[in-house]
């Protein structure tokens, strides 16, 4: 089984986790013998936290519970406090989670909190533009290893931009292998496209 952690901060940007959190844990489009998937929050404490949508999530577990092992995934949504060293602790977390071969999947801001760590330092990778890891992480020193891109996968590393969400949910849900190779593709090409067409090719992948 994979534990999928959402870790949850104020001001997290909502719609930036939707596509993958609402597969991932409804598990509607897996593929008849895909692993088992737990979607679970966590946070710095259990104490709720308010979403930039202002949405209240109380958390499952805190960061301490992360287990750092092949099974597990770890989610790091944009939000506007990731300069607050409070959130230190999920970062050193996802370097520990980097190293056991677990996933590790940054979306918008939480790139500059990997940045700022060194974590992006020698992998492929992306975020808001060029330019926007220096301005607002001081340690990044990976600029050649920057691309240009919606969403970048390296291994068990994926980084997106802010407008790079439907990727990035793409990318993480291709390295879990809980889809048909034809039901991701059609899937993909809908919510990509809005075309009415490949809503109609995702249901036969499903029949």
């Amino acid at each position: 089984m994979f534990t999928v952690y959402i870790y949850v901060l104020e001001t997290l940007a909502d719609w930036e986790l939707g596509y993958v959190t609402a597969e991932l844990n409804s598990g509607r489009f897996f593929r008849k013998d895909a692993p088992e998937v737990s979607v679970k929050t966590a946070a710095i404490s259990k104490e709720p936290v308010k979403t930039m949508g202002g949405l209240t999530i109380v958390p499952d577990c805190s960061i301490s519970d992360i287990a750092a092992g092949e099974k597990s995934v770890l989610l790091l949504p944009g939000a506007n406090t990731w300069s607050d060293p409070k959130h230190s602790a999920i970062i050193e977390k996802a370097g520990e989670l980097l190293s056991a071969g677990a996933m590790v999947c940054a979306i918008c801001g939480a790139t500059a909190a990997l940045a700022n760590a060194g974590l992006l330092d020698g992998r492929p990778h992306t975020s808001n533009g060029a330019g926007y890891l220096e301005m607002v992480s001081p340690a990044y020193r990976g600029q050649k290893f920057f691309i240009d891109a919606p969403s970048v996968a390296d291994h068990n590393l994926i980084t997106a931009s802010s407008t790079g969400a439907l990727l990035w949910a793409k990318q993480v849900i291709e390295r879990l292998d809980v889809f048909q190779h034809s039901t991701l593709e059609a899937w993909y090409a809908y919510f990509s496209t809005g075309e009415a067409q490949h809503f109609f090719a995702l249901m036969q992948t499903l029949s």
